[in-house]
């Protein structure tokens, strides 16, 4: 749920810039519109980090639970609060400063949402179906992508374009305040992990994660950067950007690139959980090779096709660069938590996570369009993809295999756990 309401959020931004940047800023050409839109999301992402570093050392200190049920809160009311704001034309450059700060709080709470969620569903889980379990958080995120993405389809389709741009945008936002009042409920009324209330009843909690975390987890935190560099362009440029490439750049008309999306994406729901399945029986690494290895050599061809403008290429166009994404999506949710022990493995996972995505996701969108628009070349994201290919090869070749084995006795991550190796 938690990661349903992040991902809404960057739906509804994702799915009307154009729109969100008339509303909240002045500027003279669509294209200014849009890229003031991805300002806003990428600004808001240096937040992450700083979240990551209050969040993660609290999870490892006061419980997964208390952290979690937290920032459900600070997300979906910061994404509310959005729905509430006033127009550039009617308080000026307030206007984008209240978002601006709404984004901050939000990407504040996001800092320590995912790592603590994948902890969480990983230290549940059964170490042999932790990639079938971990693949549901992900699924959290397309439901939720898909979820802002088709508010803003029906609302748009239902209201009209003027109404949208009137007062129509504000609908999507506030659709996430009942979101977040049900994802409180719902994590109030669970229990801690089961390995984190052992380790707090044996009294081997850190009294400092932090301090431990910089001293003796560096190493996997740089590893883990390295390596979800690809997962992280990938997703923001399939998730956030890819509507306003097919209008903006390619000059799709009508609905059909939206509508084409929303289907591959919920065709990605469809199968990102059997594939989290099949990791659980051939293990991750061979995903994520194919992963990394595809994103090598297919989006050159991936972006050709969609630039042919008919729904059928655009349909296999994008569903190539889903499906690479998917298997990443899939994987990481059991592969990251198992790179460090149990008394850091939230506050060493948040850090690594979002310095990453601080650094190379909320930066994608904004600085592909940029490239596009500087230098006229469509095929920027499919470069884009293939650079961050070649910078996560390494560190996905250097990833020990954690299929089937427990996240007891984890010392670092670079070694596999202790007490599964007998």
């Amino acid at each position: 749920m938690g990661n349903c309401i992040e991902w809404y959020d960057f739906g509804v931004f994702g799915f009307m810039p154009a729109v969100l940047g008339a509303v909240f800023f002045d500027a003279a050409t669509p294209t200014e519109n849009v890229l003031g839109t991805f300002a806003v999301l990428a600004v808001a992402f240096i937040a992450r980090p700083f979240g990551g570093f209050v969040f993660g050392p609290l999870g490892d200190r006061v419980g997964r639970r208390k952290v979690l049920a937290t920032t459900i809160i600070l997300m979906s009311g910061s994404t509310f609060a959005i729905g509430l704001f006033p127009s550039f034309a009617a308080v000026g450059w307030l206007a984008p400063i209240l978002v601006l700060l709404a984004r901050l709080v939000q990407g504040f709470s996001a800092g320590g949402e995912y790592g603590g969620a994948a902890t969480f569903i990983a230290e549940y889980a059964p170490d042999r179906r932790r990639g079938f379990l971990g693949s549901w958080l992900e699924f959290g995120t397309l439901t939720g992508f898909l979820l802002g993405a088709g508010v803003v389809t029906v609302c748009t389709i239902g209201l009209g374009d003027a109404a949208m741009a009137d007062w129509g945008w504000r609908i999507p936002f506030l659709v996430a305040g009942p979101l977040g009042l049900i994802g409180f409920y719902l994590r109030t009324r669970l229990e801690d992990t089961p390995l984190f209330r052992e380790a707090a009843s044996r009294e081997r909690l850190e009294s400092s994660p932090l301090r431990t975390v910089l001293r003796t987890q560096w190493r996997g935190i740089l590893h883990l950067i390295g390596y979800i560099v690809l997962l992280n362009i990938a997703d923001y440029v399939m998730l956030t950007y890819m509507e306003s490439y097919l209008t903006n750049t390619l000059g799709l008309t009508g609905r059909t690139p939206l509508l084409v999306i929303m289907v591959v994406i919920a065709a990605m729901m469809v199968v990102i959980t059997p594939v989290g399945a099949l990791t659980d029986r051939i293990g991750r690494k061979p995903l994520l090779y194919a992963a990394c290895l595809g994103f090598l050599v297919l989006p050159i061809p991936a972006f050709r096709l969609m630039a042919e403008g008919n729904t059928v290429t655009l349909a296999i166009g994008l569903a190539v660069i889903a499906l690479l994404l998917t298997f990443l999506l899939a994987t990481i949710p059991s592969v990251l938590p198992a790179m460090f022990p149990t008394a850091v493995r939230y506050c060493s996972f948040a850090i690594g996570y979002n310095l990453s995505t601080a650094l190379f996701a909320g930066t994608a969108p904004y600085l592909v369009t940029k490239l596009v628009e500087g230098t006229g070349d469509q095929l920027i994201p499919a470069y884009y993809l293939m650079g961050a290919a070649v910078i996560a090869a390494v560190p996905i070749f250097l990833l020990p295999e954690t299929a089937g084995r427990s996240l007891r006795g984890v010392t670092s991550s670079t070694k596999q756990p202790e007490a599964a190796l007998g």
